[in-house]
């Protein structure tokens, strides 16, 4: 049951990352892409009907998280407290800038609401690349110094900023350090040319072959840095074989990604739109899954020997809540496949003046 509630999770979070990722895309290219009111406002239209209703997916993730691993909720919220108000923060920013920039027609409001609209965008899609780097690396729980735990509960832990040294391999790792950088903008990259494949997808005119033209310079910077975090990530040890060696078959999450990531830049200057959207899509999907089966089961490394890392099986609630949950889950999730199918279809094809959000 634990692995049946993993995967339910993994599901809801790479759900929230594709749909709402192309959101934060968008706010990035509106931040740095567009150069004037006709631009801004056909990239504020590709999103405007769907930013919202995107975001049900993290929240729902986190109930999910609540309910069925309370200790990895607990340990998580405790540990990430800054960083996550941060976040909290920037999204409250990130609704403004979209809701406000139209309240009053003059220069001196709408420009910056529409910086906040970018900027916010720009930081979470950052921050939450950040936040994935953390989870890949560990952390020191237990607040172990010296060989002694300076925390009552093993799961605990607290995490600062960063650390002097700005090394993931110290014994106090910071939140933020030269690895979990890279993979925050590994993030960054992956998201812009997501948003900007959303926005292909759904508008027309100059800004898209625009956008298509900004896409081939972007690939290379990213795979650059994909290419480091890989070299990275095998140097922090987290990656565990057991789980490709006993189902072969998930050898195919690697290569999936890897086509994806082709199919980014293969499909730039197609006319099938959904092409370049459906690569990007892809290669986040398969590139979260391939770290989060190399991990399984542990959920959060700890970074020293003392105290044992959170697996899905010690961080879990008792059977019965998990049996009980995945009923309920289940008639919610077909709520929220009814509400997402509506909206869809409302808004298929290509949003012209007429489906202004505003």
């Amino acid at each position: 049951m634990e692995i049946t509630w993993y995967v339910i999770l993994c599901f809801m979070l790479v759900m929230y990352i594709v749909l709402d990722g192309f959101d934060f895309g968008a706010g990035i290219i509106h931040l740095f892409f567009t150069k004037n009111d006709k631009e801004k406002k056909q990239v504020m239209r590709a999103i405007g009907p769907f930013w919202d209703g995107n975001e049900v997916w993290l929240i729902a993730a986190g109930g999910v998280l609540f309910a069925t691993f309370p200790t990895l909720y607990a340990s998580a919220f405790s540990g990430f407290y800054l960083p996550l108000i941060m976040i909290l923060w920037l999204f409250i920013f990130r609704a403004l800038g979209i809701e406000f920039t139209h309240l009053i027609n003059h220069e001196l409001w709408i420009k910056p609401w529409q910086r906040s609209f970018g900027l916010s965008s720009l930081l979470l899609a950052l921050f939450f690349g950040i936040a994935f780097g953390n989870i890949i690396r560990g952390v020191n729980l237990g607040g172990v110094e010296n060989g002694i735990a300076q925390f009552n509960n093993s799961y605990a832990f607290f995490t600062p900023l960063w650390d002097g040294s700005f090394s993931p391999f110290a014994e106090r790792p910071g939140v933020i350090d030269w690895f979990t950088i890279t993979i925050g903008l590994v993030a960054v990259l992956s998201l812009t040319i997501h948003g900007a494949y959303w926005i292909i997808l759904k508008t027309e005119g100059d800004f898209v072959k625009k956008l298509q033209k900004k896409i081939l310079p972007l690939w290379i910077t990213l795979l650059v840095l994909v290419i480091i975090s890989i070299i990275a990530f095998v140097a922090m040890k987290s990656f565990n074989s057991e789980l490709f060696n006993q189902h072969p078959a998930i050898y195919l999450l690697p290569v999936i990604t890897f086509l994806g990531f082709l199919g980014m830049l293969v499909f730039r200057k197609s006319n099938k739109h959904w092409l370049g959207f459906a690569s990007s899509t892809t290669f986040i999907i398969c590139g979260i899954g391939s770290a989060v089966a190399s991990m399984f089961p542990i959920v959060i490394p700890s970074t020293n020997s003392i105290i044992e890392s959170l697996t899905i099986y010690n961080t879990a609630s008792e059977a019965y809540a998990l049996e009980v949950g995945l009923v309920w889950w289940v008639i919610a999730f077909a709520l929220v496949l009814v509400y997402f199918t509506f909206v869809h279809k409302i808004y298929k094809g290509k949003l012209t003046n007429k489906h202004d959000h505003h």
